[in-house]
């Protein structure tokens, strides 16, 4: 049940942002607007802008998906899909490394010692990659569930692998849907949204297996 409290601790802190500029920054952050702040640098610099504001998105009610929208318009849908998911992917890797890293005291008090090895053995079978794959499609459920991840040090190529898998075709299809989605965006969204769980079907078994080494050892990151 403390477990529960963790969870609910990170929607609240992730809805706080919103609860405060949520009305601002989703009246500000349309198609037009963004596509203007990410090329003012120059279209050159675009990519770097819509990255980092993607990683702002952890802390701020930035609409990430719009920013994926603009870099596609702006570079074509396969520059502009490397960008937005490689964008989605470090906001991951940054939630999921700085809770590791700094977070455990803090959910240790939230959830107990207990809870905390209940979230590790959710994170580090076959259901923690379901939940971090498919979050990404979620609004507020990619950052907590990278933070959980990271705060029960679910193993890390397993958290990268499901995370790629989730934040690849999304950064696709959104970039798909701002070059040429006014014409067909069911298209590009349901296709990128059935390929994150078809990727992980593929691509889960392949990275419990790649832990099993001869001699038992694990590739792992150490706690």
């Amino acid at each position: 049940m403390r477990l529960v409290w963790l969870f609910l601790t990170l929607v609240l802190l992730v809805l706080l942002p919103f609860a405060v500029w949520g009305d601002q920054f989703s009246g500000y952050f349309d198609l037009q607007n963004t596509s203007a702040v990410l090329i003012k640098p120059g279209r050159a610099w675009a990519w770097v802008v819509g990255v980092v504001l993607l990683l702002l998105d952890l802390v701020l009610p930035i609409p990430g998906t719009i920013v994926m929208s603009a870099l596609g318009f702006i570079y074509g849908p396969f520059a502009g899909g490397i960008v937005a998911g490689a964008g989605s992917m470090l906001s991951g890797l940054l939630a999921y490394g700085f809770c590791r890293k700094f977070g455990r005291p803090a959910a240790r008090w939230i959830a107990g010692e207990k809870g905390l090895a209940r979230g590790e053995v959710l994170f580090r079978g076959a259901v923690g990659g379901w939940m971090v794959a498919l979050s990404r499609w979620l609004p507020v459920f990619p950052e907590v569930i990278s933070c959980v991840a990271g705060l029960t040090r679910m193993p890390f190529r397993r958290f990268c692998s499901a995370l790629a898998c989730g934040s690849l075709p999304l950064g696709f299809g959104f970039a798909a849907i701002g070059y040429w989605g006014h014409e067909h965006p069911m298209i590009a969204l349901v296709l990128s949204a059935g390929l994150p769980p078809l990727l992980w079907i593929i691509l889960g078994p392949l990275v419990v297996r790649g832990r099993e080494s001869p001699k038992g050892e694990s590739p792992e990151i150490n706690s």
